[in-house]
C-alpha cells in the first residue's frame, strides 16, 4: 500500500523545489503541492502565515528515505513532516505509485 508524506513550507518555490527534488530522485511517484494558511505558537508568539502544504505519495519502502531527504533540504529548523500509512487504495493506482518509484518504473 501506497504511504502519504506531508510537509509544510513558507514559498511556492521551496514546495516546487522539494516536490520536483522527490520525483527526480524517484522517492515519490507524485507530489501535490496547495495553498494554505497555518496558525501556530513559534519561539514563544502565536504566528498565522500564508503556506504551502506538499503531499508526497510513496512506497513504504521509500518513506525513511524521503523524509530523510526532506529533512536534509527543508528551509525550515524544525519541518514538519508526517508519514501516514494509506490502509486502502485503489489497486492499479497503488501498482503505480510503486513503480514510479523504481528505476526505470513508470
Amino acid at each position: 500500500m501506497p504511504w502519504l508524506v506531508v510537509t509544510t513550507v513558507g514559498t511556492a518555490g521551496d514546495a516546487d523545489r522539494l516536490a520536483r527534488l522527490a520525483v527526480e530522485q524517484r522517492l515519490t511517484a507524485c507530489a501535490q503541492i496547495e495553498r494554505i494558511r497555518s496558525v501556530y505558537r513559534w519561539q514563544g508568539a502565536v504566528h498565522e502565515d500564508a503556506e504551502f502544504r506538499v503531499l508526497f505519495k510513496t512506497a513504504a519502502d521509500r518513506v525513511d528515505a524521503l523524509m530523510e531527504a526532506l529533512r536534509s533540504t527543508h528551509p525550515y529548523a524544525l519541518p514538519a513532516l508526517h508519514a501516514l500509512a494509506v490502509d486502502k487504495a485503489e489497486q492499479a493506482y497503488a501498482v503505480w505509485v510503486h513503480e514510479s518509484t523504481r528505476d526505470g518504473g513508470a
